[in-house]
């Protein structure tokens, strides 16, 4: 992936300012809150990383975010806002979501598939024009894509597929960028360039959330975390004062010493029973 390919298009919100955040949601499903009374907030410049483990809210919480999904209690609010009050098309042209789950179902190149993302920047059944194949070029070339433009999705795999799946994301020139699992599917080299192109988003004034598994992949990418259990926050705030051996004993049930990564400093968690 080519580092800060991609610049951010428009104005930015100043690194004080909320781009999007909840308050007291909760997502009650089949007799089991699945979100209960949850406060995040998600700034310019930041990447924050929602930790937790299977079953504790962080997919519904990325949902409801992007507006996938709507709360049965509480508020989502872009830059203020209440997103149940912004159309579909006005959303989209600020938050873009990576889902875990990849289609498999498109029978368009490459480049096709990328430039869907550029639909909420377009009139009805309007053409590209220059500012949308530009945008195009960026996000596959930010998202490592540029040498699959010309393949037809269904016969790319799976990390090939959340490559392109990220540089749709990413045409929509959005503020907020909302991953879940991104490293998903991805090879050891992939997932570490895939980080690394979140933090160079954030550097550039996105506001970046991603769902992950590994917890050494939150605490080398993300600024921020935000730790569910049982669908409620555990922890959130910094990520060197969020991550401690008594939160991971409490939330994953395991035992953990933390260390510093000897090439980057960052926090190097290793874990046992």
């Amino acid at each position: 992936m080519s580092r800060s390919a991609l610049r951010v298009q428009g104005a930015v919100p100043s690194a004080g300012q909320q781009q999007l955040a909840t308050e007291r949601v909760s997502v009650l499903r089949g007799g089991r809150m699945l979100v209960d009374g949850v406060d995040c907030s998600l700034r310019p410049g930041t990447v924050t990383g929602i930790l937790g483990p299977n079953g504790a809210g962080k997919s519904t919480l990325l949902h409801l975010l992007a507006g996938v999904l709507g709360a049965d209690a509480g508020t989502v609010l872009l830059q203020g806002r209440p997103l149940n009050r912004i159309n579909t098309r006005e959303r989209a042209r600020s938050i873009a979501l990576v889902e875990q789950s990849l289609p498999d179902d498109v029978a368009q190149p490459v480049r096709a598939v990328v430039a869907l993302g550029r639909t909420p920047h377009r009139s009805l059944f309007a053409a590209d024009g220059p500012l949308d194949q530009a945008a195009v070029e960026r996000a596959l070339v930010s998202a490592g894509a540029q040498h699959l433009a010309e393949r037809m999705y269904p016969t790319l795999s799976g990390g090939e597929r959340q490559r392109v799946q990220l540089a749709r994301a990413l045409a929509q020139d959005p503020s907020v960028l909302l991953l879940d699992e991104p490293t998903n599917h991805l090879d050891a080299a992939a997932q570490l360039e895939t980080l690394d192109l979140l933090q160079d988003l954030a550097a550039d004034g996105l506001g970046v959330a991603a769902a992950l598994h590994d917890i050494n992949h939150a605490a080398a990418a993300c600024s921020h975390l935000l730790v569910l259990h049982r669908g409620r926050v555990a922890a959130a705030g910094p990520t060197g004062s969020v991550l401690t051996p008594e939160l991971l004993r409490e939330v994953y049930g395991v035992n953990a010493v933390l260390l510093a990564h000897p090439a980057t400093g960052r926090p190097l968690v290793a874990l046992s029973r």
